[in-house]
């Protein structure tokens, strides 16, 4: 697998795979952080690629089989800004990873995905939804610890903060 930025010519793909990805949460127990707003929209993909956020992972085919936005700097993420029940490990510059997605066609693209990020930077931040117990694992096993809750823009469900330094 390899890691590369989104093209404009993925976004058919791109969108594919968030499809896949909400009917598979909305399968395995979490039905409510993408499934109602038929989340994320186009626009957002679009403006992603265009700015350069958007990544796609690659298999050996060259097919793409995940997706993920990522960006990395001080302060980046305004909803990381208010943190309940607990606080960030590190005040410092973080990485942070949003709307990861795979296509369920081969394992482990989710953790390849989340350690190249965090490769990139050292400090990454992530956040889910309380009912997407395969992503809370996913981010256990992988050193991240659980911060506290935040809260975003798209609803009223709070998120589980993670990080990792």
């Amino acid at each position: 697998m390899k890691i590369r930025e989104s093209e404009e010519r993925d976004f058919d793909r791109i969108m594919e795979i968030y499809s896949y990805a909400r009917n598979y949460m909305a399968e395995h127990g979490n039905p409510h952080q993408w499934g109602e707003t038929n989340w994320p929209p186009e626009e957002l993909i679009h403006s992603d690629i265009a700015k350069g956020g958007s990544y796609v992972c690659v298999n050996e085919k060259g097919t793409v089989i995940g997706t993920f936005f990522f960006v990395q700097g001080r302060d980046i993420e305004p909803t990381y800004r208010v943190i309940e029940d607990g606080n960030w490990l590190d005040d410092g510059p973080y990485g942070v990873v949003h709307r990861i997605a795979a296509d369920g066609s081969e394992k482990g693209i989710g953790s390849y995905c989340i350690n190249w990020a965090f490769k990139q930077c050292g400090h990454l931040r992530i956040d889910t939804h309380g009912d997407n117990i395969v992503m809370q694992n996913l981010l256990k096993k992988l050193g991240f610890t659980h911060c506290g809750t935040i809260y975003v823009e798209e609803d009223d469900y709070p998120r589980m903060a993670f990080e990792k330094i």
